[in-house]
């Protein structure tokens, strides 16, 4: 018995786990230590792509390529941006001087994480690997919100067959236009909330 609990014990010790401990009060390290991992988790299937939500968000709703999130009294606006991941388009984003942070993500995969001050509150604007998303919050959940974000972004994983037929010129046929990237037609949910902050 007592051979057992010894080869179970250094079983036990030769196997560990490793854990890596986020350090949660500064963005830069949420953001790299996050977008440095491979994820391959995913429990959201959309249209063309998949990414995993964490503990503690929650799924709302859809909109063609857009995802509505909800964490701690807060809505993620997730949006995809296929045509730019089906074309390849390079990430053109300068260091903002003004918002509150700003940095350019370079590496294996681009993107950039902008959070500007409104009043009390901050917005977050976090694109990576040709997704976004896009929050308003206090400043006590800002941190909570990039790490969210970061898990979010880091695990979009792209359907190459389902975006090409997607994009197909079939497809856009009984769409009212062409879906273009990012690019503003109308105000958004996200710009609604911010005038309703600052009023």
């Amino acid at each position: 018995m007592k051979k057992i609990h010894l080869l179970f014990l250094m079983l036990l010790l030769l196997t560990g786990c490793t854990v890596v401990r986020i350090d949660t009060k500064e963005i830069d390290n949420i953001v790299s230590v996050v977008l440095s991992k491979n994820n391959q988790l995913y429990n959201r299937v959309g249209k063309g792509y998949k990414y995993y939500i964490p503990r503690g968000v929650s799924y709302i709703d859809t909109n063609d390529l857009n995802d509505r999130l909800y964490s701690n009294g807060n809505y993620y606006y997730l949006y995809i941006d296929a045509v730019s991941y089906y074309y390849k388009t390079p990430i053109d984003y300068e260091v903002n001087k003004k918002a509150y942070y700003s940095k350019k993500i370079d590496g294996e995969k681009e993107g950039y994480l902008e959070v500007k001050k409104l009043d009390n509150n901050y917005k977050l604007e976090f694109f990576y690997n040709y997704a976004k998303i896009e929050a308003v919050v206090n400043k006590d959940d800002l941190l909570d919100a990039v790490l969210n974000a970061s898990y979010i972004l880091s695990t979009v994983k792209f359907n190459d067959n389902v975006i090409k037929l997607m994009l197909n010129e079939d497809y856009f046929v009984n769409k009212e236009e062409r879906y273009q990237t990012f690019t503003k037609k109308e105000e958004t949910e996200i710009d609604r909330a911010i005038e309703g902050i600052q009023k």
